[in-house]
Formats: structure tokens, sequence, C-alpha cells
């Protein structure tokens, strides 16, 4: 009824031999002079694996060699984008410098003027005699733009009536038209401006990352309904910002400016930001999903990739409410997110980002102006570390110089300028003489030596790929395949109220998976039919991809 199972020991020789086979002696030499290593004990507590995770992400773009490759390993984590504040150049909230010097890290010096320095890039004589050479040529071009030109023959009665539109529009003409006369009566005289490349309506774009930030309340209660995650409810959090700018036109050299203090003085304690950790959606921006894009108004590889100068509309201005009274408050807002902005994306051209610190400071020259009213500003970039502890760690500050709004004249009537202010032209002139200068520091020290940007690469099958999904990245496209969004329905009876508890769990939240959190490189990669394999004929029908590793 039972069958008895006999089970056998293995032999004695057997043993021996496999004792024999995979046994090393041992010595007492090996034994007393070999140290052992032990893997580091690791924190696995919340805040450190989070940590980590971060550090992580900092080295991955870090050890990139090319511009491209960089700007695509920011936005790794994220395959539908990150959820960023948005910052238009022409939307300015009320009372909002406070929390632009906060999320830029920028002191603005309290003494109206500009660096002492420019006293010194022309001498008085030289700077009269060009002053009487080009006055006369701006009013000319004042009194055409403002009172000769039949602006109702050209534009649209609706482009007319609109005031922000009319207003960027004349400005936009009255710039260029000054930037020539600038540029044909002081290229023989300072040969830096005939190497000067001039961009008009440029693509201005910079993302950055700002920790500290007071958390919002709908994150604060979604910590505390998780039991583990109630003490870490109230931590800060870090925020990305998306700045999108429209300056009417700038300049660029293959020079970078002089700097007016060294990284070491912009350590000094009394170089003051003030502190503005609250929500940003406070002051007025809302946030948006996209992916992070910095641009500077050109693509990688471009010899001319420093600014010298830009210019700026505020037409916004003439639709603001007057009883706000904030017309100077709000034009030094808009000068320190334009500028900080575009300095941040050539400095990511150098190779470095939001989570790699510059090395060397970068300077430009800025100017916002509606045709009649001008505001003069000197930026100088010294730190773009801003991210998770680091804002508070770091003790290096960015510098803001400006002067206050200068009326170039007081009114045209009779085809004649009254009231023309020199002053406005004089502070031009200093502008476009500033000469850029050699800088005896490693320009690109997180590049590599012989490849830095993707069109240096030998490979062609990797340099056509990084280049199309770089392209691609920068355009912002939507996904062919949009985000899984929860409709109104399912919040109510499915998530409030579970009353189809019988119904099959098809989207993602449903079964615990967070679609924000999906990586770049997380999908399918692109198919190749047989017709197209390399030859001979081979099994792999999937087509490589690049991602940075």
């Amino acid at each position: 009824m039972f069958i008895s199972r006999v089970v056998r020991a293995p032999s004695i020789s057997r043993v021996s031999r496999h004792i024999r086979n995979f046994s090393v002696p041992a010595t007492v030499a090996d034994t007393a002079e070999t140290e052992v290593e032990y893997p580091p004990i690791l924190d696995l507590s919340y805040r450190a694996v989070q940590s980590r995770k971060k550090e992580e992400h900092y080295a991955l773009v870090k050890r990139q060699e090319t511009v491209e490759e960089k700007l695509i390993a920011v936005n790794m984590p994220r395959y539908y984008g990150w959820t960023s504040v948005l910052m238009k150049e022409n939307e300015v909230h009320y009372d909002s410098l406070e929390q632009a010097q906060f999320v830029t890290r920028t002191h603005i010096v309290p003494k109206a003027g500009l660096p002492t320095v420019y006293d010194t890039v022309i001498s008085t004589e030289a700077l009269d005699s060009i002053l009487e050479n080009v006055r006369s040529q701006v009013e000319e071009v004042l009194v055409l733009e403002y009172s000769r030109r039949k602006r109702q023959q050209e534009l649209e009665p609706s482009v007319i009536s609109d005031a922000k539109g009319f207003q960027n529009i004349q400005t936009k003409a009255v710039t260029r038209q000054i930037n020539r006369i600038l540029l044909v009566e002081l290229s023989t005289k300072y040969p830096h401006l005939l190497e000067t490349q001039v961009d008009l309506d440029p693509r201005i774009e910079a993302f950055w990352c700002v920790g500290g930030i007071v958390p919002p309340v709908n994150v604060v209660i979604k910590k505390r309904s998780r039991g583990w995650m109630k003490p870490y409810a109230n931590d800060p959090i870090d925020r990305y910002f998306q700045y999108l700018g429209e300056p009417n036109l700038h300049l660029r050299h293959h020079l970078p400016l002089r700097e007016i203090i060294s990284l070491q003085e912009s350590e000094n304690s009394e170089y003051e930001v003030p502190d503005f950790r609250f929500d940003p959606r406070t002051v007025g921006y809302h946030q948006t999903m996209r992916h992070g894009t910095n641009i500077p108004g050109f693509w990688p590889g471009d010899h001319h990739e420093f600014g010298l100068l830009s210019y700026h509309n505020c037409g916004y201005m003439a639709t603001r409410p007057r009883d706000w009274d904030d017309e100077e408050t709000a034009l030094k807002t808009q000068a320190v997110r334009a500028s900080f902005a575009w300095l941040h994306s050539q400095a990511c051209y150098q190779g470095f980002s939001t989570f790699n610190d510059i090395t060397y400071p970068l300077l430009t020259q800025n100017i916002i102006t509606n045709g009649q009213w001008w505001l003069f500003s000197v930026y100088q970039l010294n730190t773009m570390l801003l991210c998770d502890t680091q804002i508070d760690a770091n003790p290096k500050k960015n510098l803001f110089w400006t002067t206050n709004p200068l009326q170039l004249f007081e009114r045209i009537e009779d085809n004649k300028v009254h009231g023309f202010n020199d002053e406005v032209l004089k502070h031009l002139i200093k502008f476009y003489v500033n000469q850029p200068q050699e800088r005896e520091v490693e320009m690109k020290p997180y590049l590599g030596k012989d490849v830095k940007v993707v069109a240096d690469i030998e490979d062609p099958e990797k340099r056509n790929w990084l280049e199309k999904h770089f392209k691609n990245l920068m355009s912002c496209r939507p996904r062919h395949r949009l985000m899984p969004e929860i409709y109104n329905w399912q919040e109510i009876y499915i998530r409030k109220f579970p009353t189809r508890p019988m119904e099959k769990r098809m989207e993602p939240w449903q079964n615990g998976i967070n679609m924000q959190l999906r990586k770049l490189d997380e999908h399918q990669p692109e198919y190749i039919p047989k017709c197209l394999r390399p030859y001979p004929k081979s099994r792999a029908k999937w087509a490589k991809t690049f991602y940075p590793k």
C-alpha cells in the first residue's frame, strides 16, 4: 500500500572531489595582509533616499560630453515634462520683484546707476564727438516713426486699436533703427562691433530649479494621508521655472564681457537677497507641464555664443492699471528675469546647468524701452545653483545694476523733437563700446576635449539620433500619446465615491502607477522593417537609442 522511498547519501569520494574543485587553500600571509572592503552603510530614511536620487541625476548631467546630451539629461526623469512655473517676459505681476530676486538669487545694487567701470570705457572727448554725429540721425528716426509714418495705411484697424501691440510695433522700429545707426557709426572705431552677430526677434528660453519652496496645500494633504510620509509633509520642495522671452533684438560676440567683480566678492554677506519661499502661484504665476528648454537665441555650435546687449519691449505698461503705481518696480522685475534667463541659457551652452554651477562670471547689458522712456541695466551671473539645499548653502549672489527710467524726449511737434536727452544716448554708446575680452580660464570645463557638441560626434547613427531627438525635445511638441487624465465622472464615481467596484481597472492611476514619474527613455524603440535591416539580415528589429547614461 505504501511505497518506501530510499534516500541514498552521496559517497565520501564524490563529496571530497567537489570540495577539491571549488576550495582555495588559505595561507597565513593572505589572511594577514588582505584587508576586507565592505560596502558603505547607506541611510535608508526617506530624505536620504531622495537625496541620493537627486545626486545621481546631477552626476548624470555632469558627465555628459556634449551640450545637447546635457540638455537631454536634464529632462531624463520626466517623459511628459516637468511641472514648471511659466514665466513670460511681458507678464509681470503686481509686487513680484522680491519673488523674482529670490528665484534668481539676485541682489539689486541700491544706488541707481551703472557700475563705475563704465566711466572709463570711453573718454569724454570721444563720447561727445560720437554724440554730435548720431544725435541728428536719431532725431530723424523719432520724427519718422512718431510723426511722419502713416501707420493707418500699413496696419489693420484692430492692431492700431490695441495699445499694447501698437506700442510694441513702434518700439521695435525705433530700436532697430537706432541699433543700425550706432553700429554704422561705431564699427570703424571699435572693431569688435564688426564681429558682432545681430539677431532679430530671437527665441530666449531658460529652465532652472529652485529649492526651499513651501509645499502647496494639496501636497501636504497627500503626504499626510499616507501614514509613513506624515513626518515629511511640511518639508520644502523644489520648484522648476521655465522662462519664455521675446526681445526685439540682441547682439552676440565670440568673447564674453569682462567681469565687474570676482566670484569670491560675490559671496559678500552685505549682498542681500529677499527670502520669498511662498508658492509662486500666490504672486499670480501659473504652472504647466513641459520639457525644460534652454535656448539663448541660437543652437549649440554657433561661434558667437556670448551676449553683449539686448533690447526689450514694455508694451504691457500701456494697459497696466495706473492705480498700481509700480512702473519702475515692474521694469526692474522684467529686467532681472530677462537678464538671468539669457545668461543662464548661455551658461548651459558652456556645459553648465542648474545642477552644476558656473565656474566664472558672465555679464550682459539690458535695455527696456517703449521708445520714449529707457531703462538701462547690467547683470552679472555668478551662480546658477539654486536647487535643493543649495538655496541656503550657496553663498554666491548674482548682481544687478540699473538706472532710473530716463526720458529720451518730451514730445514731437511740427516734425521736431523737443526736450531731447543726451544722457540716454551716452548710456547707449557706452554699452556698444564696452569691449568683450578673452578670459584666462577654462571656458568649458564640463564638456569633452574633442567632442563638445553633437556635430563633433563621428558615429553618424548616434549623431543623427541625438540631433533629431534634441530638436524634438526643444520644440516642446506634445507626445503622440498624451498622459492619461482623470475625468470628472471618474473623480466622482470611482475616486471620491467608489460606486463601481466590479468595473475593470483599465487606467494606470487605478493600478497605482504615477504617469508623471515615467522616465524619458521608457518607451518602445523605433521598429525597423526587415527590408531596412542591415545585411546580413539581423534579428534586431528595434532601432538603437542613445539616451544619456
